[in-house]
């Protein structure tokens, strides 16, 4: 049994369609999980709750994490070290192997062009430093040979049916195809890599059942030569036949925009992210895995002809 904890996000669809080629033994587990293969078991369960989650997981041989709590940076320090040192003790408990789906909040901010598995950490932000909290509880376990487990790590996401959980999405995909302007955070001269979900969901799935792979920290693939934020915006206008309009939202803005918006107002922390160049690299998985990520503009075309054409 392989199962997926909180299925219902774009990488867990994603993710589960990807391990059908491995296993038709996948069990979904979230509030109100949907199946996305017809064999694929379902298990509704608050996952906070260690009972729920320890049932959630029993007789599974490797659980992948995908979860997505509130952007809330109260909300992550409640919930997210307390359900990883549950879900830790209990695939410990049910010797089961643990995949974990990050990003790249807890890297040093000034370490982010070009990215690796090696690159310092040291975060700068308070959801960041949570999610150095919990990796390192994580791999801590893994060093001490009690807990088979890997991290899987992506940038930030884009892919198509994906909704509310990729700011490219939200902020320029959507407006643009309803004819208002797009929006980006800091800088639009500086470039940002995107990592796309199909390609996630594979490539979690390619570790997820290989044993070699674990104990290891994996970049996700995720193409080369990031577009800048104004070619972003361009490129995904000219494919949508649309001008392309757009304006710069400098971090004073998002601060007072945040006064009336919560999401904003959690975003204020992680501009630092879109002020400088954002270069993920993923080299060590393509090399391994012989595996060519997904080139830009063809995900934007696949978005397009998904999401924005009837």
């Amino acid at each position: 049994m392989q199962t997926i904890i909180g299925s219902g996000g774009a990488i867990g669809i994603e993710l589960a369609k990807a391990l059908k080629q491995y296993t038709s033994d996948i069990r979904l587990v979230s509030r109100h999980p949907k199946k996305v293969n017809d064999t694929d078991q379902l298990f509704p369960a608050d996952i906070t709750d260690r009972n729920q989650l320890e049932k959630a997981v029993r007789d599974s041989d490797v659980v992948y994490v995908t979860v997505g709590f509130l952007y809330n940076h109260k909300v992550w320090q409640e919930k997210w070290p307390r359900f990883v040192k549950d879900l830790i003790s209990i695939c410990i408990s049910e010797d089961c192997k643990l995949v974990f789906f990050d990003n790249i909040y807890m890297y040093d901010k000034d370490f982010l062009n070009g990215m690796t598995e090696d690159t310092p950490i040291n975060p700068s932000s308070k959801k960041g430093k949570i999610r150095a909290e919990i990796v390192q509880m994580i791999m801590e376990e893994v060093k001490n040979g009690k807990l088979k487990a890997l991290i899987a790590r992506s940038a930030d996401f884009y892919g198509p049916s994906v909704k509310n959980t990729s700011i490219l999405t939200e902020t320029v995909f959507k407006p643009l195809s309803s004819g208002k302007k797009a929006n980006w955070l800091g800088s639009d001269n500086c470039k940002h890599s995107f990592t796309y979900t199909v390609d996630a969901g594979k490539a979690t799935a390619i570790l997820g059942n290989t044993n070699s792979a674990y104990g290891e920290v994996w970049h996700l693939p995720t193409a080369p030569n990031p577009f800048t934020g104004k070619q972003w915006i361009e490129t995904i206008a000219d494919k949508m036949n649309v001008k392309p309009k757009y304006q710069v939202v400098p971090k004073f803005l998002v601060r007072i925009i945040g006064l009336f918006m919560p999401i904003m107002r959690e975003t204020v922390e992680m501009v630092y992210q879109y002020d400088r160049d954002y270069i993920f690299d993923s080299s060590k998985f393509e090399k391994e895995f012989d595996f060519k990520p997904t080139p830009y503009e063809q995900g934007i075309d696949t978005i397009i002809k998904t999401d924005y054409r009837n």
